[in-house]
């Protein structure tokens, strides 16, 4: 297994050195049913709150690099095989810093509590903020609730018209060259 915490240190200033916040790291089961790993990054570009496709390019090839680099010194941040995944947060993100409770106030959000958290465990509705380490919900059937933020498994937004709305269009520079192809019936 990965030390994440350890793998966020490696990560997070090759991220800082080319301009971007890292969202998440997360260590997830192949997709490719090979048994392997994947190693998920996600970041944005604070102007932006994405990232697109060259700048996800950037970020592998120097997350790639660095951890090969710690390889050939002798630290094994991964055990066995894996891939590298970096991508955009999306819209709607996972809320994994305690400033997305803060900047994504006001939109709908899907919280779940750890496990044996003192009360209901999924919490979905108008997110209204953070203040003094708790986040506060208005859930569709609790009503306002205050959630202690490290008591949070996983957060999300949900994606909704207003949220849509309120986020930046992702760029769309060469999207007029795609053709689709029509498959064989």
């Amino acid at each position: 297994m990965a030390d994440l915490a350890r793998l966020n240190e490696v990560i997070e200033p090759e991220a800082k050195a080319l301009g971007f916040d890292l969202v998440r790291v997360k260590m997830m089961p192949s997709e490719a049913g090979d048994g392997g790993q994947a190693l998920q990054i996600m970041a944005e570009d604070p102007a932006t709150g994405q990232l697109v496709i060259d700048q996800c390019a950037a970020l592998s090839r120097r997350v790639s690099d660095r951890i090969d680099e710690l390889e050939e010194q002798g630290e094994v941040l991964i055990e066995g095989a894996y891939h590298l995944e970096v991508s955009s947060p999306g819209i709607d993100r996972p809320l994994t810093r305690p400033k997305d409770y803060a900047n994504w106030a006001g939109h709908e959000a899907k919280i779940s509590m750890v496990k044996g958290y003192d009360g209901q465990r999924t919490y979905k509705g108008d997110l209204k903020g953070l203040q003094d380490g708790r986040v506060t919900i208005v859930d569709t059937k609790a009503g306002e609730v205050s959630l202690p933020l490290e008591e949070i498994h996983s957060a999300k937004l949900v994606l909704t018209d207003a949220l849509i709305a309120a986020t930046q269009p992702l760029d769309t520079s060469g999207a007029e060259d795609i053709e689709e192809e029509k498959a064989d019936d």
